[in-house]
């Protein structure tokens, strides 16, 4: 399969959506889900991109982002810097991700409340928990530092 033509990806907030190989239920291993969850913290600190939102579903994750970069380096290293720890330090030796990823350029702030709303709620759909902030593997919990949301996005306040 081609990786799709994204254009200039450098600059503009994402609505990025990516699954494991076959689907399979990698991250309801909490050992998976936590390491995953240091890789993201990892390169955010480093600056690789700006993460405003994000739900690690069991099979696939969901996140609103910002590349530093370009939009396929930002997900190459949070894809493949999984990958290469996953295989060192839990010594996992299958296959981890479907090859490519989905994205959406966010064009304006009704769109990335939209996209925020359906990942804190992805978890609550699909039965794991009663309420988005309960699950721990989401930035709804609020347990992992996320970037403040772009200027460009942020809602207008409007003078009554």
């Amino acid at each position: 399969m081609a990786i799709p033509y994204r254009g200039v990806t450098g600059q503009g907030t994402y609505f990025i959506t990516s699954a494991t190989y076959l689907m399979k239920s990698l991250f309801q291993s909490e050992r998976m889900a936590n390491l995953f969850l240091e890789v993201l913290e990892n390169y955010r600190r480093q600056h690789k991109f700006l993460l405003h939102e994000f739900v690690l579903m069991p099979d696939h994750f969901h996140m609103l982002l910002t590349p530093t970069e370009k939009l396929e380096k930002a997900v190459q290293l949070i894809k493949g810097g999984f990958s290469f720890r996953a295989r060192k330090e839990l010594e996992f030796g299958g296959e981890i991700w479907e090859h490519s990823f989905h994205d959406r350029r966010v064009r304006d702030e009704l769109e990335y409340e939209r996209f925020r709303e359906y990942i804190h709620q992805n978890p609550v759909k699909r039965g794991l928990v009663a309420m988005a902030e309960e699950y721990p593997y989401s930035s709804a919990a609020g347990v992992v530092p996320l970037d403040a949301v772009p200027l460009r996005l942020k809602p207008v306040m409007v003078a009554g």
